[in-house]
């Protein structure tokens, strides 16, 4: 395949729903060759309406996809804490040795709201989780690198790219400051021989859009999925296609992109 990635160790952060788009591009570059560096928290999934799955079966699924030479270890940590991002990069270098990948595809899901039940609270929780975990990781992640090529950094917007999304004030925030940093971020990055690049999923169903677990009115539902011209909602393994190619080197010539891969989804 041409998502050759042997020799190289990836870090994915949100690796803990078999529905998650972290299990997927976790699967993804496992199939491809790399080992792998996991960070979960299943206490955040225990209190959203989809739930959490059993996370070291989820490890033992991913570990059976390895190629032979490659390692996978994992780590429960809470990103909205403020030393979370260096420690990520400190756990995984200690298990794993030289880090060649990091995707950032973790987020904070729930307390939030529009613009007038925003409070200094709601903003920083996504902010941290969000935003300030990311930008530290890729810093520390940064730190380590040591110039070999394959130096892959992603991270991930959402849909405030292309229209308004009123009754998310503080998600918006958090994944538009993301988003605004890519080029600025990927400059510094580039010079040190790592590629920044940015992706927005569109609306994936990672189970908030199923009737029996989503977190919004089944008119709602019916709404987004009218606007998709396939008639199907992204699935995990969508956006997992492309984050795949980017960190490999197939994907070596795009450096400092916001990239969407929505299916075609109209708004």
């Amino acid at each position: 395949m041409s998502e050759d990635l042997q020799g190289r160790t990836a870090v994915v952060t949100g690796v803990s729903r078999r529905r998650g788009i972290g299990f997927a591009v976790a699967s993804r570059l496992a199939r491809a060759g790399a080992s792998l560096y996991l960070q979960h928290w299943s206490p955040h999934d225990a209190d959203q309406p989809w739930g959490a799955d059993d996370v070291d079966a989820l490890l033992a699924e991913l570990q059976a996809e390895l190629v032979p030479g490659a390692r996978l270890d994992a780590t429960s940590l809470d990103l909205a804490e403020p030393t979370a991002g260096q420690e990520l990069v400190t756990r995984a270098v200690a298990a794993l040795g030289h880090l060649d990948v990091l995707v950032c595809n973790h987020a904070r899901s729930g307390g939030d709201g529009p613009l007038a039940e925003q409070t200094a609270q709601s903003l920083d929780a996504h902010w941290a989780v969000n935003a300030r975990s990311t930008i530290l990781a890729t810093q520390a992640f940064a730190a380590q690198h040591d110039g070999r090529p394959g130096g892959r950094v992603v991270w991930m917007t959402s849909g405030q790219l292309h229209g308004p999304m009123p009754g998310e004030i503080a998600y918006v925030a958090s994944k538009a400051a993301l988003a605004g940093l890519t080029p600025s971020v990927a400059a510094d990055l580039a010079a040190r021989g790592i590629l920044l690049n940015t992706v927005n999923p569109g609306p994936v169903n990672t189970g908030y859009l199923d009737l029996e677990t989503a977190n919004r009115p089944p008119e709602v539902l019916e709404a987004v999925l009218a606007h998709f011209p396939g008639g199907r909602f992204g699935e995990p393994d969508d956006p997992a296609r492309l984050i795949a190619w980017l960190v490999s080197d197939a994907g070596r010539w795009v450096v400092g992109q916001v990239l969407s891969t929505e299916g075609g989804f109209r708004r």
